[in-house]
């Protein structure tokens, strides 16, 4: 079509499907912690595991444990919550299908960066919008509030994390930068070096996340002129 832009006709990862997902976890949640009251109520003895609601094979468990009791508002009360339970589940494990599907054809050089899955992928191209709209990896780094704020106290100047920005961008970068600093060699470094230089915990987080937000940005280029390409 005359006029457009060869930009107009890149794929865009709608944050929606992870919006929708957050929605259903909270409500799963909600139902989740409501369940054990009513199975309390029922048969101290029926303890489900911990974090073991979140999964066909733990709603299985608690099913067979109310085989015995098949009669009484409790008992109904809890079913109830069960077969909610196991109906937001399957919906979440769908779009968590669709999202991998998604971001795995969009944004390879992104899932590239060890800690950064899916989920957290398209939270990232979702918050992020169009990367094209920032000139820079600071001005990335300042959007979400990674990037370093001076600060001075009796005559010594060091930085702080930043408290603005867009939170849900920072989570996920704070995400990736926790698998990170538990798992990757080169996070555990960095970390452990920037503690012995003299940097505090949060200080030396902030500093590993702003590596990541660099590499961020860098895949969300790859990725977005890998697209135009594609388009053109």
């Amino acid at each position: 079509m005359e006029g457009a832009s060869v930009v107009d006709h890149v794929p865009e990862c709608d944050d929606s499907y992870s919006k929708r997902r957050e929605n259903l976890l909270q409500e799963r949640t909600k139902a989740v912690n409501r369940l054990p009251w009513h199975l309390h109520e029922l048969d101290p003895s029926i303890d489900p595991k911990p974090r073991s609601l979140d999964r066909q094979r733990g709603f299985d468990a608690v099913d067979q444990a109310l085989v015995a009791h098949a009669d009484g508002v409790v008992a109904r009360l809890a079913r109830s919550l069960l077969e909610r339970c196991r109906q937001l589940t399957t919906e979440i494990d769908a779009l968590e299908k669709e999202i991998t599907v998604i971001v795995t054809k969009i944004a390879p050089a992104l899932l590239a960066i060890i800690g950064c899955s899916a989920i957290t992928a398209a939270k990232i191209i979702g918050e992020t919008a169009n990367i094209e709209r920032f000139k820079s990896d600071a001005a990335y780094a300042r959007h979400y509030g990674t990037a370093p704020l001076p600060v001075w106290s009796a005559n010594h100047s060091h930085h702080r994390v930043c408290r603005m920005g867009n939170r849900q961008l920072n989570t996920a970068i704070h995400t990736i930068a926790i698998v990170q600093v538990r798992c990757h060699p080169g996070g555990k470094a960095l970390f452990q070096r920037r503690k012995e230089q003299g940097n505090g915990g949060l200080e030396a987080l902030r500093i590993v996340k702003r590596r990541i937000s660099d590499a961020v940005y860098q895949a969300l280029k790859k990725d977005y002129y890998q697209q135009l390409q594609q388009a053109a």
